[in-house]
C-alpha cells in the first residue's frame, strides 16, 4: 500500500499544532500509519519538521497569491493576506517555536522571499501614508507574524473564536501601525 505523503504531512501538521511535543509515534498513529512507516517517509523529527517547514512556506506563498498584495489600499491587502494565510496558521503557529529552523547562518530562500514580499506591502503602505514611518517593514512583518502565530494558538485553545481570527490580527497591528495625524 502506498502511503499518502501529503496525508501524513497535514495529519503531522494538525497534530503538532495543537500538541508540539508529540512523538513520532503519536505522529505516526494521528497519519494512521506504523511508526516504521512513518520513518520510511522521514528519517526522523528533524526530516519531519524540514518537510512541514517546506509545505507551510508553499502555503504562504498561495495566501500571499491569493491576498493580491498589490491591489487596492495597503491596509485592505493586509486584511486580505491574514485571511488567507488562516488556513495555514496553525502549522505556522507550530513552526514559529521551533528553533532549529533558524539556527545557522543559511538563510532559508522561501522565508526570505515571503518576509520582502510582506516587507514590500508595508513599504507601499508607508509610502501611500497609511502606516507609520517610524515603525520598519522588517519590524511589522515580524510583528504580523507573531500575532498570526498567537492568533493561531488562541482560536486551537479555545479562548478565541475562529471566525474573530482575522479581525482581531488586523484591528491589534494596525491599531498601532496605522499613522496618526
Amino acid at each position: 500500500m502506498a502511503v499518502d505523503r501529503e496525508h501524513v504531512l497535514r495529519s503531522a501538521a494538525a497534530l503538532l499544532a495543537r500538541k508540539s511535543t508529540a512523538t513520532m509515534d503519536e505522529v505516526a498513529k494521528a497519519a494512521g500509519i506504523s511508526r516504521a512507516t512513518l520513518h520510511r517517509q522521514f528519517a526522523g523529527r528533524d526530516a519531519l519538521v524540514r518537510a512541514l517547514e517546506s509545505l507551510c512556506i508553499e502555503e504562504c506563498e498561495a495566501a500571499l497569491d491569493a491576498a493580491d498584495l498589490d491591489a487596492g489600499p495597503a491596509q485592505e491587502a493586509l486584511r486580505r493576506l491574514v485571511k488567507e494565510m488562516e488556513g495555514a496558521a496553525g502549522l505556522f503557529a507550530f513552526l514559529y517555536t521551533e528553533n532549529q529552523l533558524f539556527e545557522g547562518e543559511e538563510v532559508n530562500e522561501g522565508w526570505a522571499g515571503i518576509d520582502a514580499r510582506i516587507g514590500d506591502l508595508f513599504r507601499r503602505g508607508r509610502q501611500s501614508g497609511e502606516f507609520r514611518i517610524d515603525l520598519t517593514p522588517a519590524w511589522l512583518t515580524e510583528a504580523l507574524f507573531g500575532l498570526i502565530a498567537s492568533g493561531a494558538w488562541a482560536v486551537m485553545e479555545g479562548r478565541v473564536a475562529a471566525k474573530d481570527f482575522t479581525f482581531m490580527i488586523v484591528e491589534l497591528l494596525l491599531g498601532g501601525a496605522l499613522r496618526r495625524e
